[in-house]
């Protein structure tokens, strides 16, 4: 499954459309904010649009864990069927443009960063959409992109609509572009960036010149070689998930297991749990440090508070050893063992 992301008109219909070689049910295209829900584009025996609130309870589809958001989300969410032989092995999500402003944020009846952490989670890669002219990012698309912390390794950026601009403008763009996304993208390594025009229209020469069309159909083919790999890896994407999944649990039950000892037997324990909160980074570091585990797998302190504000700390059951240690053997022994016997179904 493939995540498209970016701000409003910067393509992102278009460039599934293009991939297509058709139109999708529930596709619109224009320079407004055209698409105001999230849309996956899937494979099925006939053209058919199908709501969210019914899509969420098919057992056999992957989304009926998206009923947590709520009807004012599943109203803002539907599937989109129709026979295509790309969709036999990919699917498509196709997400509502992030505006600009405060107000995007507080009147969504949904929580919308929440929904885009679900699907990255479920997702094999995100794209993340620029065009030339919208290069700012804004303070929702910078929270958006912080919710895809924990799968850095699925981004690509798609400078797309590239040959609105010429050779020497374009130069200029793509630098900015790449400081722009310094300052959002907490990774030291640098991500990933298809230039190109995700179109069917032909590549505007005048602009770019012949050197710049041939540029875009070497990104263009780099780029579709990215997704014809994703099928290969699905398999290993999946162990992988469930790798980081285990070890996130690991974590999470070494801080849990750490606030359930410092809270009293008897009195004094909502005045406890307050200063535990208050005082997670210090916890996290001893845990830490106590079981030498890597600070990178830790979750965010921040989002970590605010979750767990909501729950008793004392109700919480004390840790058993030995279910750490099942997970330790399952990570040493089973997950070598599996990886032995699995082979690449389309090698």
């Amino acid at each position: 499954m493939v995540m498209l992301l970016g701000q409003y008109s910067t393509g992102k219909t278009t460039f599934i459309k293009h991939l297509l070689k058709c139109n999708y049910p529930g596709a619109h295209i224009g320079p407004e904010p055209t698409t105001d829900r999230f849309i996956v584009v899937t494979s099925g025996p006939d053209e058919r649009s199908i709501p969210g609130n019914t899509i969420a309870v098919q057992a056999n589809l992957p989304f009926t864990d998206l009923t947590k958001f709520g009807g004012a989300f599943l109203s803002k969410f539907e599937c989109s069927q129709l026979p295509h032989s790309l969709l036999d092995h990919i699917s498509f999500v196709d997400t509502p443009g992030v505006l600009s402003g405060e107000k995007q944020r507080t009147q969504r009846s949904y929580d919308f960063t929440g929904v885009i952490s679900w699907f990255a989670a479920k997702c094999d890669m995100i794209l993340l959409l620029f065009d030339p002219h919208k290069l700012d990012i804004s303070d929702e698309f910078n929270r958006v992109i912080s919710s895809l912390k924990g799968h850095e390794d699925k981004i690509r950026v798609v400078l797309n609509k590239a040959d609105q601009v010429d050779t020497q403008q374009l130069m200029r763009v793509y630098g900015a572009l790449m400081w722009s996304l310094g300052k959002v993208l907490n990774t030291p390594e640098v991500v990933r960036v298809y230039i190109g025009s995700f179109n069917d229209k032909p590549v505007n020469e005048e602009a770019v010149g012949p050197m710049g069309k041939d540029l875009f159909e070497k990104e263009q083919d780099d780029l579709l070689d990215d997704l014809i790999d994703i099928p290969k890896k699905a398999c290993d994407r999946r162990i992988n998930e469930f790798v980081k999944r285990a070890r996130a649990a690991k974590i999470h039950s070494y801080i849990i297991s750490h606030l359930k000892k410092e809270m009293p037997a008897l009195m004094g324990k909502s005045k406890t749990q307050q200063k535990l909160i208050q005082n997670l980074d210090n916890i996290f570091e001893k845990v830490q440090k106590e079981f030498r585990l890597p600070a990178g797998d830790f979750p965010s302190v921040d989002h970590f508070r605010e979750v767990i504000t909501q729950y008793n700390i004392d109700d919480f059951d004390k840790l058993k050893p030995k279910m750490i240690q099942a997970v330790d053997d399952m990570l040493s022994n089973d997950i070598p063992e599996l990886l032995k016997n699995f082979r690449n179904p389309y090698e």
